[in-house]
């Protein structure tokens, strides 16, 4: 049985990432990339669907676990009696093979440690081929090739499945065990590391710590900001620029339910949010990796722009079913590929464009063709913002005319205007200006409901949902509207223990409103959305306690899955979830003792002059 989600920490190369659980077993694996099948999937069924355990042999306690300093370094110590050891868990950034490396240390006395290495490619369902070299263990089937190396003393058992290695670590020894993924056409083994394990050891911490360096966030809370935005650069994928959401597929919104999702994707509603998020951040380069990720994802006919895109833009990522693994704590199916690719999502021109201009006012170099596209959505938007839609929460149920996503239709008229303006390209303001009036009017008309004082989830409906907390940072009325401040307080409804869930109220349950079976936990990123409308609305103290309490929900190593349940105090959803992150940085500048730092955009409110040329 795999271990809570919020036992598991994370490592990346960024280009995959494995989880970490405290007992020392990497339960999830996906190689080479975030989205490639998995050969280590106990995380979402039992040890026979891959793990790779190092811990000591005759049990002990993990007794500390934390992250080097602003670093993705994990440091494990286990103590057994006396004798305490030491296990450093790390990826290096790629620069050829992708690898995990194990670095075991003897801290004080001796200690038996034992790895035991069990592959399981496709997901974990395919037996691999396994043999002994003279250089390692190899395990191969398929397209894939994952070799095992040790630089110090041990003894292989003779059996192979799992693949057992003994050794002892006295006080001041290291072992170094390399696992190292390859094609499995290519012959021979490839180089566990280019160099010695302590030297890629030193040279990835001093990579973090350079990266971290760049963070100019300076209030109470750096040390969270710090650890969610490594996390955040831990979920790219560097070849790409594109972010994931999370890691994991298929760990559960409901524990025994069926709310289990793919979220190693990129999607689009994250995107002016993470660019925020990033650039506020002092994340200049990320920021711009991640906006040319997203103009060659959404390049092509603006009535195919989808909500969901893989890690290098590709649109099919068919949905299938992996009936051979239990699910984690039986909640099945698990999935693999998301089905939303194929939703329509009315708010993700919204997005789109907000990010668009907010890469404009922040002086990111744009493409040429950026008007032409921007010019593109809004013809498609015209024609169709009166359709209903699946919303933000992607509703596999009949669509609905979703009050947030005529919000965004909105945002997409207003960022178009506010970027015809700046670039001097305003000839459909007039129409633009005409959708963005109608459009707010039908909202406060359709979406306002008189009796709850709040705008609700669907024209017509008395559902809550905490996208309207979004309202006035998107600008569509200001914080101090008597509809926002009416909202922020009916919205309390969606309170369970402290945290928020997306919608309800929770007489309502969620299966009325999404069809799909089970209740689920509270969101984070909804709790942390709340933190910043009573911020906004100039509830401060009331904003840092909500906020102060979603940090005390991180684990121990400062991460964030998407859920948590508040009764029984236990993360839930994939994890870490990037929005989860975001959220949290955002949050600890709107609430930042410096006012200029709570700004979306502190660096850039004019469009540099190469703009006015190229756009």
């Amino acid at each position: 049985m795999s271990s809570p989600i919020e036992d598991y920490a994370l490592i990346s190369d960024l280009e995959t990432a494995a989880m970490v659980g405290r007992d020392g077993s990497i339960d999830w694996l996906c190689l080479p990339r975030f989205d490639s099948p998995a050969c280590m999937a106990a995380l979402l069924g039992t040890p026979a669907n891959g793990f790779w355990r190092v811990a000591p042999r005759t049990g002990g306690r993990c007794t500390r676990r934390a992250y080097r300093r602003d670093t993705l370094a994990l440091e494990t110590e286990w103590r057994s009696g006396h004798d305490i050891v030491r296990v450093t868990d790390f990826m290096p950034p790629r620069t050829q093979s992708p690898c995990v490396v194990r670095v075991v240390e003897g801290v004080s006395g001796t200690v038996r440690m034992r790895s035991e290495l069990r592959l399981r490619f496709h997901q974990g369902r395919v037996v691999p081929w396994v043999r002994e070299t003279g250089v390692g263990t190899v395990a191969v089937a398929g397209p894939d090739a994952v070799w095992l190396h040790a630089d110090g003393p041990v003894h292989a058992p003779d059996r192979q499945d799992p693949t057992v290695l003994d050794f002892t670590v006295p006080a001041g020894q290291r072992v170094a065990l390399t696992l190292v993924w390859s094609p499995s056409h290519l012959s021979g083994a490839p180089p566990p590391l280019s160099v010695p394990a302590e030297t890629a050891l030193k040279e990835t911490t001093g990579y973090w710590r350079r990266w971290a360096a760049q963070c100019r966030y300076e209030g109470p809370w750096r040390d969270a900001v710090v650890r969610s935005l490594i996390t955040l650069k831990a979920l790219t994928y560097a070849p790409t620029g594109g972010i994931v959401a999370a890691p994991t597929t298929s760990l559960p919104g409901c524990i025994g339910g069926e709310r289990n999702w793919d979220h190693r994707y990129c999607w689009l509603r994250d995107s002016t949010l993470t660019l925020s998020c990033l650039l506020r951040s002092g994340y200049r380069d990320e920021a711009t990796a991640w906006l040319n990720w997203l103009m060659r994802a959404i390049a092509g006919d603006p009535a195919h722009l989808q909500t969901v895109y893989g890690v290098g833009g590709q649109r099919l990522l068919h949905e299938t079913e992996a009936p051979w693994l239990d699910g984690y704590e039986g909640s099945q199916p698990v999935r693999f590929g998301n089905s939303a690719e194929h939703q329509f999502q009315l708010d993700v021109y919204g997005e789109v464009l907000d990010t668009l201009c907010l890469s404009l006012r922040a002086g990111i170099p744009m493409p040429a063709r950026v008007w032409s596209l921007v010019e593109a959505l809004m013809g498609h938007l015209l024609l169709h913002w009166r359709e209903p839609d699946q919303g933000l929460w992607q509703v596999r149920g009949p669509r609905r005319q979703f009050v947030h996503s005529k919000v965004m239709a909105w945002v997409a008229a207003d960022r178009a205007l506010r970027m015809g303006e700046l670039l001097g390209r305003n000839g459909s303001s007039d129409r633009w200006r005409e959708l963005r009036d109608e459009v707010h009017r039908e909202v406060c008309r359709e979406g306002w409901d008189p009796r709850q004082e709040s705008f609700v989830q669907s024209y017509g409906s008395s559902v809550l949902d905490a996208a309207a907390l979004q309202i006035p940072r998107l600008g569509f009325l200001p914080p101090r509207d008597r509809r926002v401040q009416g909202t922020v307080r009916a919205l309390r409804r969606l309170d369970h223990g402290g945290f928020v869930h997306r919608y309800g109220p929770r007489e309502h349950g969620v299966r009325e409103v999404d069809g799909i079976p089970g209740s689920e936990g509270t969101f984070v990123a909804c709790t942390l959305w709340y933190a910043d409308a009573l911020a906004a609305t100039g509830h401060r103290a009331q904003a840092r306690e909500v906020f102060e309490r979603a940090l005390a929900i991180r684990n121990d190593v400062g991460l964030l899955a998407e859920q948590w349940d508040p009764d029984t105090g236990r993360q839930l959803g994939n994890a870490p979830q990037a929005f989860s992150h975001v959220a949290l940085v955002e949050t600890a500048f709107a609430l930042s003792p410096d006012p200029s730092a709570g700004r979306r955009d502190p660096s850039a409110h004019r469009v540099p002059r190469r703009h006015r040329a190229s756009a």
